[in-house]
């Protein structure tokens, strides 16, 4: 841990942990109003977590404290995550390794060719968690695509076609993220199941800082 950030609402927390700056580990959880309508979920680091929902503070606290867990993984839990979901109507996915790494200079491998057009099942896809979404295509079956999502923060996702796999496209990939991204962090939610996407990732240079759930709206 590089230090203790100072932020109080969710883009300074963001941004403070995409320069190794964290939340101090003292064992407390605070709610930090949404960025935006779309975005709200649940940030754990260590020893700290981050609740961003436009609901009643005092409700989320509340239901934190009647959470059967320790108080360290009470925002993760899945009692706390239902109720979460049940008070506000929302959905979720997966409970995500949250992930960031910085910039890379030069400039993107050659292979690569973005796509201009809207209607590209990938954009359609990402514009419905991301704002700015962009699209890359490498040729031989990898897909690259960098937006805003969580408090403004540059997210990066990659799907690689079956018959690419096993060649380290996925990890050439998310590196051209980094040489992508215009001089700031790139961020990565990675489903803690998918092994091979956090080997990727890793392998890459990303660096875990912590785990996040977003609840999805209907």
């Amino acid at each position: 841990m590089a230090g203790t950030g100072t932020g109080t609402g969710l883009r300074e927390i963001l941004a403070d942990a995409g320069r190794g700056v964290f939340p101090a580990p003292d064992g407390s959880a605070v709610v930090v109003p949404q960025d935006n309508p779309r975005d709200a979920g649940v940030l754990a680091f260590t020893a700290h977590s981050v609740v961003f929902t436009d609901e009643d503070p005092a409700w989320v606290h509340g239901a934190l404290a009647a959470t059967p867990a320790d108080p360290l993984a009470a925002a993760m839990h899945p009692s706390f995550l239902g109720a979460l979901l049940a008070r506000t109507g929302r959905r979720t996915d997966t409970v995500d390794v949250l992930a960031v790494a910085g910039p890379l200079p030069g400039a993107p491998g050659a292979g690569l060719r973005e796509v201009a057009d809207p209607s590209h099942p990938r954009v359609v896809s990402a514009l419905r968690r991301r704002d700015g979404v962009r699209v890359w295509e490498d040729g031989e079956g990898g897909v690259l695509v960098l937006g805003r999502g969580v408090g403004g923060r540059l997210e990066v996702a990659v799907e690689v076609a079956e018959g690419a796999r096993r060649r380290g496209t996925g990890r050439r990939l998310v590196t051209e993220a980094r040489r992508l991204s215009g001089g700031e962090p790139v961020w990565a939610q990675i489903a803690a199941g998918n092994a091979r996407s956090l080997r990727a990732f890793l392998a890459a240079g990303y660096l875990p800082v912590g785990s996040e759930v977003l609840l999805r709206g209907q």
